[in-house]
């Protein structure tokens, strides 16, 4: 009984993460400077759920400043693959975690955190054998290549129960096809943080970037 009321609530605040704007900031990021001013200019813009991916020396380092300096923020840790990146994330702040797949490890050792997880599924199939393990809320990926808007369409009639956050080749062209699909709650993508803006150190312009995409359902 306990374990299904850990899972209930996990789930619970997964979606409440889900819910907080039309898209999830995915960001790929080294610059320990930059990572606090980016954060602001993203939540200004009305995107307050932020995902730091590991995949930079310094991801762990943005994650901590973020979670310490951006009150309004709510930081996460992406590109996860193994139940130590997972520790090591939450150290640093993070308060949810994206993965691009789903191994067993991954699995029981987020059981084990108590912090939102959001693992990656590319089939049905995959989404099943997560909803046994109790996790209805996935990140579909990558989306354009695992069959894009039209498979997930196809999916929401035998899946009912699960919901979606979409990821990969998601821009500020396609991302409403998504969005408004009855299993879809969010988008994951990089558009409104481009790298060019981030060098320029442009935060006004990521800001009407951020903007314009927590608009999207409107």
């Amino acid at each position: 009984m306990y374990y299904g009321l850990v899972m209930k609530n996990v789930q619970e605040r997964i979606l409440e993460i889900m819910n907080l704007a039309p898209v999830i900031p995915v960001l790929v990021i080294d610059d320990v400077d930059r990572a606090v001013p980016l954060a602001r200019a993203l939540v200004a813009g009305g995107l307050p759920a932020i995902e730091v991916t590991l995949r930079t020396a310094n991801a762990l380092d943005c994650i901590r400043a973020i979670a310490a300096e951006v009150d309004d923020a709510t930081v996460g840790a992406g590109t996860v693959l193994n139940g130590a990146q997972m520790q090591l994330a939450i150290s640093a702040g993070s308060k949810f975690l994206v993965s691009p797949g789903a191994t067993q490890e991954l699995i029981d050792a987020s059981k084990r955190t108590n912090v939102p997880f959001l693992p990656g599924v590319a089939t049905a199939s995959e989404a099943m054998g997560l909803a046994e393990e109790g996790i209805t809320s996935v990140k579909f990926y990558p989306a354009e290549f695992a069959g894009g808007a039209n498979y997930l369409k196809s999916l929401s009639s035998p899946l009912p129960h699960i919901t979606f956050c979409p990821t990969g080749g998601i821009n500020a062209a396609n991302a409403r096809d998504y969005l408004t699909l009855k299993n879809v709650l969010c988008v994951g993508g990089s558009w409104v943080a481009p790298q060019n803006l981030i060098e320029s150190q442009d935060w006004a312009g990521i800001t009407e970037l951020a903007k314009t995409a927590s608009g999207l359902l409107k």
